[in-house]
């Protein structure tokens, strides 16, 4: 099962509160929303995404908890990027200093701002083209650092804002760089 555009703007189209109460009337469906407005309702993974994707973000857990400079989501939390679409990446992470910025309320429902870093794995269901797009549409939208992850064919595109795509080939580890000061993933947990 591939993910599935639904656009119901000739209808209606939903308000930010309206998209956020019907996530939470449909807590088994995952939706996403573009810039659009068209919802994207996202298949769940298999297992060995699945497994991939704990072990990946046990890694980020162990590193923030250590380092304590920002905050880390899991795959489950929907951002509101700054040109309307609402995306729930795998992994994503915020500097404390910009999380703090954002009032109690906009942090319990979906934030309105995009993360300093995201990370995408590839799943059976996911095309890369659309994933490809998804990571731009990051990088248009002020993250600073993104990783998609190609489990099948071994690449890792990593994006940085302003810059072009970097493809590395079946690489060892990951560096965080200067957005994830001393973050190192490595590769074996995903490669497996």
């Amino acid at each position: 099962m591939t993910a599935v555009t639904v656009n119901l703007n000739p209808i209606i189209k939903l308000t930010d509160d309206q998209f956020y109460q019907l996530c939470r009337s449909n807590p088994d469906v995952k939706f996403e929303r573009n810039e659009l407005g068209e919802l994207i309702v996202m298949p769940p993974t298999g297992g060995e995404t699945g497994n991939r994707n704990i072990e990946i973000a046990g890694d980020f857990v162990i590193w923030n908890r250590q380092t304590k400079l920002g905050k880390l989501f899991d795959s489950s939390t929907c951002f509101k990027l700054p040109n309307g679409a609402d995306r729930s990446p795998d992994v994503s992470w915020i500097r404390q200093d910009r999380w703090n910025a954002l009032t109690s309320e906009e942090r319990e429902k979906f934030p309105p701002i995009a993360p300093d870093f995201v990370l995408e794995l590839m799943s059976p269901t996911d095309t890369l083209k659309e994933t490809q797009a998804k990571m731009q549409e990051y990088m248009e939208n002020e993250v600073k650092l993104g990783w998609l992850i190609n489990r099948k064919t071994r690449l890792v595109e990593i994006y940085r804002q302003g810059q072009a795509v970097e493809v590395l080939e079946s690489p060892t580890e990951l560096s965080g760089e200067d957005i994830l000061p001393g973050f190192v993933l490595n590769m074996q947990i995903v490669w497996g």
